[in-house]
């Protein structure tokens, strides 16, 4: 199993698309025309069956690098809220409404980071930025009023995404009207807050969405411990609901919500020099350090 990553060489300062094995990244000759794996998706119809067939130790070992966000500029970073049942009751919601639908926020692809890069949350305590180990699915097909049923055939592929959450900037303080009360942007659209990586792993290793372990650590501690089997909404029922509403397009990421666990739950935030980890099933680890500024004011 291999997952499609952007390694930024230590060598040259070149990104290249690569493949990410247990000894490292290594090139894919057929891909080496694309700049990054952005331009990949893009092409994915056409470069699927070609990956379908690819053998890792068909390519070179790549040398020093750092990885970065697999999907460093989607046109729709898309979120689904409250989409975990032990989320929901953890978060004081004890009952499912008979006529539940999906739920969506979108956030700024320049929230994202990648794999080890710093999470930089504002130093006032007040923000109270949590976490949230997330499965996002890459779009690899695109489509409009997208069946359940062929839902899962558009997926390029999986990844793992932090949702970083400052709880204490959700509410406005002094909202124009009653719809204006709860601002998604200012609590998870800031930069760095949707790490992601380390890579797309492709959807023919990932069988059933539905039957993965997510599981997230704060320096080293499990606060997180779930499986993606207790969604309110699959993974399949996400994409056509969000297809219903727009169209989805190749290399747009929809995340798909977030197991109990939540520090908000527990009292606690995130702090300067803690180091939270994300593991998802065969899709490898996410790890990124926090880092408090001052300079981030509270209010935006």
């Amino acid at each position: 199993m291999w997952s499609l990553v952007n390694a930024l060489s230590d060598e040259d300062g070149e990104v290249r698309v690569a493949t990410l094995t247990e000894s490292g990244p290594r090139t894919i000759p057929p891909l080496a025309g694309y700049g990054e794996v952005d331009d990949v998706l893009r092409d994915w119809e056409a470069v699927a069956p070609l990956l379908a067939r690819w053998a890792p130790a068909d390519g070179a070992p790549l040398g020093p690098a750092r990885l970065l966000a697999p999907v460093r500029s989607p046109r729709k970073l898309l979120c689904a809220g409250a989409n975990y049942r032990g989320h929901a009751r953890e978060m004081g919601i004890t009952e499912l409404p008979a006529d539940l639908e999906p739920y969506f926020f979108m956030l700024p692809p320049t929230s994202i980071t990648g794999p080890g890069a710093d999470i930089v949350i504002p130093g006032d305590t007040a923000a109270r930025v949590d976490w949230e180990a997330e499965l996002a699915v890459v779009i690899g097909t695109g489509g409009r009023d997208i069946a359940v049923t062929d839902a899962l055939a558009h997926i390029a592929g999986y990844t793992i995404m932090n949702d970083v959450s400052a709880r204490g900037m959700h509410a406005r303080p002094a909202p124009l009207a009653p719809p204006f009360v709860y601002d998604w942007l200012a609590s998870k659209g800031r930069d760095t807050f949707s790490p992601t990586g380390p890579g797309i792993t492709p959807a023919w290793f990932v069988p059933d969405p539905q039957d993965l372990p997510i599981r997230l650590w704060r320096n080293g501690k499990l606060e997180q411990d779930g499986n993606t089997a207790d969604m309110i909404f699959t993974v399949a029922e996400l994409i056509a609901a969000a297809s219903g509403l727009m169209t989805l397009e190749p290399g747009d990421v929809i995340a798909t919500g977030t197991p109990s666990g939540v520090g908000v739950a527990q009292g606690v935030s995130l702090a300067d020099g803690d180091v939270v980890r994300v593991e998802i099933g065969p899709l490898g680890v996410l790890e990124n350090p926090v880092r408090a500024v001052s300079t981030v004011p509270l209010g935006g």
